[in-house]
């Protein structure tokens, strides 16, 4: 690849066409592709000596990090405009791109929605050397990789749209050609396009993205060259009317994530089961509960485990209601592999309308007897029902330290009505229940929302509201012989640090990562601006006798659908201690995705519904969405990602 500090363009075309010349001359008396009567695929002809050099094919990844602008263009994503029938990502201009010329044919593939579909034209992202405007293109759509069924066949003249010019020299534009193409039923096919040309003769090249972006079913594309390896999908938009109603849309109305690099459906639960986030248990096996699911409709604890590359459910507890609890939320492991759990119910009506009971801690066990198959249910215990209002109602467990005493908060309990901390505690007639306090709503902040045990045994959570500036709190409980003392790591000022914070996680250093707010609603302005609420991560680490805040990274327009509103749903640590986080927003709130954080970029993106967020020891991250199943369905669904 022509890269600055080397060849002059003008060199760098004589060389390159000279080599064309002469590997054509020699290519006259070479056999042709065994396998295809046509002209092959670029990465065919990687496999063919006598092609190797004719590929021109720019170095792959050796460039600086994407700017903040071209971020911003990869982020443009939501519904498909009018005219486009599939739309693949918007240009990268950096990464990689792959010859369209010389003989050459480069394959993608494109969904159709709806039964007779016009398709009119397609634009894509071209790679041209200074100077050069591209004039046609030869394009085919087929059944198949440059085989199989034509649909269409035909040299097009294109357009030339924006350009911008990348480091390298090269003019990165988007090319538009419009054409009385076929009319196509619901399928997949394939777009392939050869024979380029620009007045000079010079190389033509198709922009490679990384599918971010992609709209539509079927996204991204599956390039022909996925085989290989080399390019996951390319830039481009296939244009048409549609004239009938879908034939393969959700039954919900709520489309789900397409197939993208690294996802994966684990398993569908039945529509309405409202699932919980997932715990990852010994040897990799998640956690689950469904809030309305199970034999009794009550709830239902499940687990999910891989076996020879798949992975199975087992039932391992219904819920029935009342004294044994029902809507389960999350669990944690203990030792032994015992499970411990909240849910509503029990026995005491925590409220003033009648209806309401105050919720129960439970844990779930094997029984006394052996269990002669690996699908063997778990027998359920009440450990404690919460008693009333004062009481930490409702609560939470959320934290297991090394004697075995249980650890959770209360949105609404305690003596003042602003949330509570309690410990549960193992004894010889059962459970005790002692609350390690009750917040105020003022400086020791009110209504807490996390809850984690670090590494040093010291307890850390954060709380929505008060503190110094009334914006919300990090905070940290300290065990001594006389009980817990409470420390304020950070009061949140509403300004830049945002408000509201959220999830909390810690990595293998002791550092914090925390969820929260940012807007200018009369709580101060994101460091970007603006009149809306977006999320903000930030980081907390030890300082001589204190803590530092951080601000990591703040949701805008670089993030989901390119629009305001994006808030963080859930975090978590990868890989090498890589941070990820879960994010919902747009305008309109319809869309969500996984995002790495380090990399700053959307990993996966899809519809409303991606929210809790867990990883494993080999930094698989996973979750579940309450509507949506693969490939388009009102089901719920446990997903998996492999960065």
């Amino acid at each position: 690849m022509h890269r600055k500090g080397q060849f002059p363009t003008s060199l760098f075309r004589t060389i390159f066409l000279v080599a064309i010349a002469a590997l054509m001359i020699a290519a006259v008396a070479i056999p042709a592709f065994t396998q295809n009567s046509v002209p092959p695929t670029a990465v065919q002809a990687a496999k063919m000596p006598q092609y190797a050099s004719r590929l021109a094919h720019p170095a792959k990844r050796l460039l600086p990090p994407e700017s903040s602008a071209l971020r911003r263009a990869k982020a443009r994503r939501g519904p498909l405009d009018p005219s486009d029938i599939y739309d693949n990502g918007p240009i990268d201009g950096n990464t990689d791109a792959w010859t369209i010329n010389y003989g050459f044919i480069v394959s993608d593939t494109f969904t159709v929605a709806n039964d007779q579909t016009s398709i009119t034209g397609m634009s894509f992202g071209a790679w041209l050397f200074s100077g050069d405007t591209l004039t046609s293109v030869e394009i085919s759509i087929t059944s198949g990789d440059n085989g199989g069924t034509s649909y269409f066949d035909q040299t097009v003249s294109f357009t030339q749209g924006s350009c911008t010019i990348n480091e390298y020299g090269y003019n990165i534009c988007t090319e538009t050609g419009t054409f009385n193409g076929p009319t196509l039923n619901a399928g997949t096919y394939w777009v392939n396009l050869q024979n380029a040309s620009v007045p000079s003769g010079d190389p033509v090249y198709w922009d490679e993205n990384s599918g971010v972006g992609c709209q539509g079913q079927g996204c991204p594309s599956l390039a022909s060259e996925n085989s290989a390896g080399s390019i996951p999908s390319e830039a481009f938009t296939i244009l048409g009317n549609a004239t009938t109603t879908t034939t393969t849309t959700s039954t919900s109305g709520d489309p789900c994530p397409s197939p993208q690099q690294g996802f994966r459906d684990l398993h569908d639960f039945a529509p309405g089961s409202n699932p919980s986030g997932l715990t990852v248990g010994p040897a990799g096996k998640l956690y689950g509960t469904l809030a309305d699911a199970g034999s009794q409709d009550a709830g239902l604890l499940y687990s999910l485990a891989q076996m020879a590359g798949q992975w199975f459910v087992n039932s391992l507890y219904n819920f029935v209601g009342g004294s044994s609890g029902s809507s389960p939320n999350s669990v944690i492991v203990g030792p032994g592999g015992v499970l411990y759990g909240s849910a509503a119910g029990g026995i005491q009506e925590c409220s003033r309308y009648g209806g309401t009971y105050c919720g129960l801690i439970y844990e779930a066990k094997p029984g006394p007897a052996a269990c002669a198959t690996a699908a063997c249910g778990l027998e359920q215990t009440t450990l404690y029902e919460f008693t009333g209002f004062s009481d930490a109602w409702d609560g939470t467990v959320s934290a297991i330290d090394s004697a075995g005493n249980l650890y959770g908060i209360s949105i609404w309990g305690g003596t003042h009505g602003n949330g509570a901390l309690f410990e549960l505690s193992p004894s010889q007639g059962g459970w005790t229940e002692t609350i390690v306090h009750s917040f105020t709503g003022g400086a020791d902040g009110g209504l807490p929302s996390s809850l984690l045990m670090g590494h040093d045994g010291n307890l850390y959570g954060t709380a929505w509201n008060g503190g110094i500036y009334g914006s919300g709190v990090v905070f940290q409980f300290v065990p001594s012989a006389s009980g817990w003392t409470e420390n304020l790591i950070y009061s949140f000022t509403g300004g830049t640090d945002g408000w509201y914070p959220d999830h909390l996680i810690q990595d293998g250093l002791g550092n914090l990562y925390v969820t929260a707010v940012c807007n200018s609603f009369g709580y101060g302005e994101c460091e970007v601006g603006g009149n809306y609420d977006v999320g903000v991560i930030g980081g907390l680490s030890r300082s001589g006798e204190g803590w530092e805040f951080a601000q990591i990274h703040v949701a805008w327009s670089d993030e989901c659908n390119g629009s305001y509103y994006t808030q963080y749903q859930g975090l978590a640590l990868g890989r090498a201690g890589r941070l990820y986080a879960t994010e919902e927003g747009g305008i309109f709130y319809f869309c969500s995705g996984v995002y790495d954080v380090d990399a700053d970029r959307l990993i996966v993106y899809g519809p409303p519904g991606f929210a809790n967020l867990s990883s494993d020891a080999n930094g698989n991250l996973y979750g579940t969405m309450a509507v949506c199943s693969l490939p388009y369905g009102n089901n719920a669904m446990v997903w998996q990602i492999s960065p």
